[in-house]
């Protein structure tokens, strides 16, 4: 074929670019992330951080308060509950002592009429002591000013010293709690008795 018929040499055209795929758009922004950030930047990413920092101990703070504050609601509601009688209670002690002393002046009544009141008073303390009522013995025990109250002290060897000579009045705890110490008279050692020092005996002696 001769060169008149020759087609002419097209000129190279450009490359065309393509578009980027998805995966390349996301990773654009990550790319330019990575690039070294301004120092104005990294001043406000370290306030960003300590004001992260301070709300998530403030956050800490409050979930604490709330624990706490559940916590003492429940135990309030359950002391509450616990000694919602105490009132009452306590204004029926007084009838505990009008048996006991009922009791105590029918040594010589009837059997029929002491073991009526006995029975009576026994059903009353047993309802007491199912609300929580426990009362406190303390003859013979050794005195406790959290659970006695002194009201005088008697020189006795038959009772160990500082120990309760005698119960005048009951006390009573409700729940553990008390509600009236004990009336008691404590026990003290009596004083040795020392004889006074004899002084050298005197002789009249004379010469006739």
């Amino acid at each position: 074929m001769s060169k008149k018929h020759q087609k002419p040499d097209r000129a190279e055209e450009p490359p065309v670019s393509e578009p980027p795929t998805a995966a390349e758009a996301r990773e654009e922004p990550f790319a330019q992330a990575a690039s070294t950030p301004s120092p104005e930047e990294l001043e406000a990413l370290r306030a960003r951080a300590a004001q992260a920092d301070e709300h998530y101990h403030r956050y800490l703070r409050a979930v604490a308060d709330l624990d706490n504050f559940r916590k003492r609601a429940t135990r309030d509601r359950e002391e509450a509950i616990k000694y919602a009688n105490e009132k009452l209670l306590s204004r029926l002690i007084p009838v505990l002592d009008s048996f006991e002393m009922a009791l105590a002046s029918l040594e010589e009544a009837p059997p029929a009429v002491r073991d009526g009141v006995r029975m009576i008073y026994n059903q009353l303390l047993a309802a007491l002591k199912e609300s929580g009522l426990e009362p406190i013995d303390a003859a013979g025990q050794a005195f406790d000013p959290s659970l006695h109250e002194a009201v005088s002290m008697q020189e006795t060897a038959e009772v160990p010293d500082g120990h309760v000579a005698q119960q005048l009045r009951k006390g009573y705890r409700l729940n553990g709690r008390l509600i009236r110490p004990a009336s008691v008279v404590v026990a003290r050692a009596p004083e040795a008795e020392t004889a006074s020092p004899a002084g050298p005996a005197s002789e009249d002696g004379g010469q006739a």
